[in-house]
C-alpha cells in the first residue's frame, strides 16, 4: 500500500505537466490558433471571410458537442482523452495536408472537439490521482495550460508564416506526445473502502445522482459562464483586428496575442493563492479583472503598452475565471466534477459563440471601441453571479460534504 501511495506521489508532478501540454495543444495550438492563422489560411486556400466565420461557429459547435459527450462518458476519461487526441491531431494533420477548402473546413471543424472533450477529461485524471490538499492548485494548474498554448502558437505564427501548414503538423506532433505522457501516468482511480474492506461510492455521490439537484446546483456557475463567454468574445475574435485598424500593424496585434498568453501562463503563479480562496470570491475577482482590461483594450489598442499590459492582463483573468469554473463546480457536484465542469465549459463556448454576433453587430452599427466597452458590461453582470448569499451557501456547504466524506 506504502508503495502505490508513493508511486502516485513521484507521478503526481509529471502528470500535472502532461496535461498541462494538452491543454496547451488542444486549445492554444489548435482551436484557438485557427483565428491566428485565418488571414494566410484565407489567402493560400481561397477561404471567404463570411465562410472563415462559419467555420468559426462550427468549430463551436463542435467543442460544444465534444463537452457533451465528455459530460456522458466522464466516467470514462481515458477514453475522453483518447477521443481528444484523435479528433485535435488527426484534424490538425487534415488541415496541413489539405489541398483545398473541401478537406480544411471539416478538418478545423472536427479539430476543436478535442478541447471540448480534454478538460473534463483532465478534471476527473487529476481529481483521482491528486490528493484533496493539492487538487485545486493542480486543476488550475493543468487549465492554465490555454496560456502556454497561445505563447507558442505566436510564437509560431512569428517563424513560419505564411507557411501555416508547419504550424498544424507541430500542433498535432504537441497534442500525440502529451495525450500519450497523460495516458501512461493517470494512477486510475482511487477506491473507497467500505466495511469489510470493500469499495463503495462515496456518499456525496449518490447524492449528486439526483438530476434535478445537479442542474440547480449548476444554474448559477452556468448563467455565470455564458456571460462571461458573451463577453470575452470580443477580445478574441476582434483584438488583433482592432489593434491594427487603431494603426499598429499586423505584428504588433501578433505580439498582443502572445501577450495574452503570458498573461494565462501567469496563473501557474498564482493558482495556489487563488485555489485558497472560495470559488464564488475567485470568480468575482477575475471577471472583474476581464471587465476592466476589455475595457482598456477598446479605448487603448492604438497605444502599445496600453495594449500589451491590457492583453496580458485579459489573459491572466480569462484563465483564472475558467479554473474558477472549474473550483466552483467541483464544490457544488464533488463527486462529479467532470461532468459539472463539461456543463460549465459549453455554457462558456456558447456565450462566446452569441457573443462574437453581438460583437459584429456593435461593431457594425456602431465601432469595435463601443463593442469592447459594452460587452465588458456583461462581464461585470457575470461577477455579479458570484456573489450574494446562496452562491456562498451553496459552496460552503458543498465544501463541508466533501471535508465529511474525505
Amino acid at each position: 500500500m506504502k508503495r502505490s501511495f508513493s508511486l502516485r506521489e513521484r507521478r503526481e508532478p509529471a502528470l500535472v505537466v502532461a496535461g498541462t501540454g494538452l491543454v496547451a495543444a488542444t486549445y492554444g495550438l489548435v482551436r484557438l490558433a485557427y483565428g491566428l492563422y485565418l488571414p494566410d489560411v484565407s489567402a493560400s486556400l481561397d477561404l471567404g471571410p463570411a465562410a472563415g466565420g462559419y467555420v468559426a461557429s462550427g468549430a463551436s459547435m463542435a467543442y460544444c458537442a465534444g463537452a457533451v459527450v465528455a459530460a456522458l462518458l466522464g466516467r470514462h476519461p481515458r477514453w475522453l482523452v483518447v477521443g481528444a487526441v484523435a479528433t485535435a491531431a488527426l484534424g490538425s494533420l487534415a488541415m496541413a495536408l489539405a489541398p483545398g477548402v473541401a478537406l480544411f473546413v471539416p478538418a478545423a471543424v472536427v479539430s476543436s472537439a478535442g478541447a471540448g472533450l480534454a478538460s473534463p477529461a483532465l478534471v476527473t485524471v487529476v481529481s483521482r490521482s491528486v490528493p484533496a490538499r493539492r487538487r485545486d492548485a493542480a486543476q488550475a494548474v493543468v487549465n492554465s495550460g490555454t496560456g502556454p498554448g497561445l505563447v507558442a502558437a505566436g510564437l509560431l505564427a512569428l517563424a513560419l508564416l505564411p507557411d501555416w501548414r508547419l504550424g498544424f503538423v507541430v500542433a498535432a506532433a504537441a497534442t500525440a506526445a502529451s495525450g500519450t505522457a497523460v495516458l501512461l501516468l493517470d494512477g486510475g482511480p482511487r477506491p473507497t473502502a467500505g466495511a469489510g474492506g470493500r469499495t463503495r461510492p462515496p456518499r456525496s455521490l449518490r447524492r449528486d445522482d439526483v438530476p434535478s439537484r445537479r442542474v440547480a446546483a449548476l444554474a448559477a456557475p452556468a448563467l455565470a459562464a455564458v456571460l462571461l463567454g458573451t463577453s470575452s468574445a470580443v477580445v478574441w475574435t476582434y483584438a488583433r483586428t482592432h489593434v491594427v485598424e487603431q494603426g499598429l500593424g499586423a505584428g504588433a496585434s501578433t505580439t498582443v496575442w502572445i501577450a495574452i498568453g503570458v498573461g494565462g501562463s501567469a496563473t501557474v503563479v498564482t493558482a495556489r493563492r487563488l485555489s485558497g480562496l472560495p470559488p464564488t470570491l475567485a470568480w468575482r475577482l477575475t471577471t472583474s479583472v476581464v471587465a476592466a482590461t476589455t475595457v482598456a483594450l477598446g479605448l487603448g489598442a492604438g497605444t502599445l503598452p496600453v495594449a500589451l499590459v491590457a492583453a496580458t492582463a485579459f489573459g491572466w483573468g480569462f484563465v483564472a475565471a475558467t479554473s474558477a469554473l472549474i473550483a466552483w463546480a467541483a464544490a457544488v457536484l464533488p463527486d462529479r466534477a467532470g461532468e459539472g465542469t463539461a456543463a460549465l465549459f459549453v455554457a462558456l463556448v456558447l456565450g462566446q459563440s452569441a457573443g462574437a454576433a453581438v460583437a459584429g453587430l456593435l461593431a457594425d452599427r456602431l465601432d469595435l471601441a463601443a463593442a469592447f466597452v459594452l460587452l465588458a458590461g456583461v462581464a461585470v453582470l457575470a461577477a455579479a453571479c458570484g456573489a450574494g448569499r446562496t452562491a456562498a451557501r451553496r459552496t460552503a456547504t458543498a465544501g463541508r460534504r466533501v471535508d465529511m466524506d474525505a
